[in-house]
């Protein structure tokens, strides 16, 4: 847990089995343990989740697991074996929550999915993310966030005119499923409440690239016409952009027509709030064109920093590009306790994000705990199932834990 007093979280008390691995699913799990869920993460003997083998590493030890994995619990869990399978049925009759990333069917092959673990325990909520969901002709298929950005289209529109299709910077086809499977988590257990019943939430990552185009799909259906890359601006909005100060880069958005009124008369060229080609957005976007060839060399003659003051002074929505280092510094994102640290027994101190939902009635910290070496919590799981010592060991032995 995250919070000072874990009685006070808003999921105290939910227990939540984790068997997900690399990111869609682990970043869901990592989110209700945020919100104070129990999280115990079970994983194959040996091996574990792959991101604990990814990179970077720090002292041998996986960053890009620490950022997704700290707070949970580890028990480590063969359900090839029968007796392996015995024991994670044991274990759902406890929990409210399992979260699995599995391709679909594998957990039917296992004799572990929804129907089966629904009779064991109606009240649990069996939530999946997959690349194409639990149904439809292509459920099976193998996916990556890669593959989700380019099925679902945002790599199309992503980039530069004339460029190669571009992956956006962040996992957004595994993360975008993550979010939004927890909001399935969240409604079936408020359902729940009221039905007593559990249900089956299946979110798949090419749908939520579909969810997540926005004025993509608006644009379209206008002209019959697929939306292209337009670089760093915005398809209906201008100037809606980057531009190059002296020294760096910023970010200029002009909302509204008020908006552009007090920019031409911050940067000191009224001339273009009365140029009929720029009276209105729509018109400054049909001739953006000519308005860069205007605004480029203007933006060329100050600072980024001198552009900063001027525009903070006049009210205008702006920004610095920010590299990471300047936004792990940046005072906003401290004030709001978006950098987290995590002290690791073998990388040390370890920066992560905090948690950006802010609740009044949960603490929120800068310190998360640590993430569980492999089966960590094996043996503790299983004596709370009632095996001892000599069961436990017989089960080692057999490759069951």
């Amino acid at each position: 847990m995250n919070t000072t007093d874990t009685s006070t979280a808003p999921l105290a008390g939910i227990k939540v089995l984790d068997m997900t691995r690399v990111l869609a699913g682990p970043y869901t799990t990592m989110l209700l343990a945020d919100l104070g869920a129990e999280v115990l993460k079970v994983e194959m003997p040996g091996v574990g989740d792959d991101s604990r083998h990814f990179g970077p590493f720090k002292n041998g030890r996986s960053l890009y697991f620490v950022s997704i994995n700290r707070g949970k619990r580890s028990m480590t869990l063969n359900l090839k074996t029968e007796e392996g399978k015995k024991i994670l049925r044991r274990l759902v009759q406890e929990h409210d929550i399992l979260v699995e990333n599995f391709r679909p069917g594998v957990m039917e092959k296992l004799g572990l999915g929804w129907e089966e673990l629904h009779r064991i325990n109606p009240r649990l909520i069996y939530a999946v993310s997959s690349g194409y969901g639990h149904s439809g002709p292509e459920s099976t298929k193998p996916a990556y966030d890669i593959l989700a950005q380019a099925e679902g289209g945002l790599m199309s529109v992503t980039g530069w005119p004339g460029q190669p299709p571009t992956r956006v910077g962040c996992s957004i086809g595994d993360i975008g499923a993550g979010l939004f499977n927890m909001v399935g988590v969240l409604a079936a257990l408020h359902q729940r409440n009221t039905t007593g019943l559990g249900q089956k939430v299946d979110v798949a990552m090419l749908d939520c690239q579909v969810a997540i185009l926005e004025n993509a799909l608006a644009r379209y259906q206008v002209d019959g016409k697929n939306p292209e890359p337009l670089g760093n601006r915005h398809p209906t909005i201008s100037p809606f952009q980057a531009y190059r100060g002296k020294d760096d880069w910023l970010v200029i958005a002009i909302g509204n027509d008020s908006l552009w009124q007090t920019f031409c008369k911050t940067v000191g060229r009224n001339d273009l709030a009365s140029d009929p080609r720029f009276e209105t957005n729509q018109k400054r976007t049909e001739n953006l064109t000519a308005l860069n060839e205007l605004l480029d060399p203007l933006f060329a003659q100050k600072t980024v920093g001198e552009w900063l003051s001027l525009f903070s002074s006049a009210g205008i929505p702006h920004s610095r590009i920010n590299k990471i280092e300047q936004v792990l510094q940046n005072r906003q994102v401290q004030a709001r306790k978006m950098v987290a640290t995590v002290e690791d027994a073998i990388a040390g101190t370890v920066q992560v994000a905090g948690n950006p939902i802010k609740m009044s009635g949960m603490e929120d910290t800068t310190v998360r705990p640590p993430v569980p070496e492999l089966g960590e919590h094996t043996r503790q799981v299983l004596e709370g199932l009632g095996y001892d010592a000599a069961a436990i060991e017989g089960l080692h032995d057999q490759g069951v834990v």
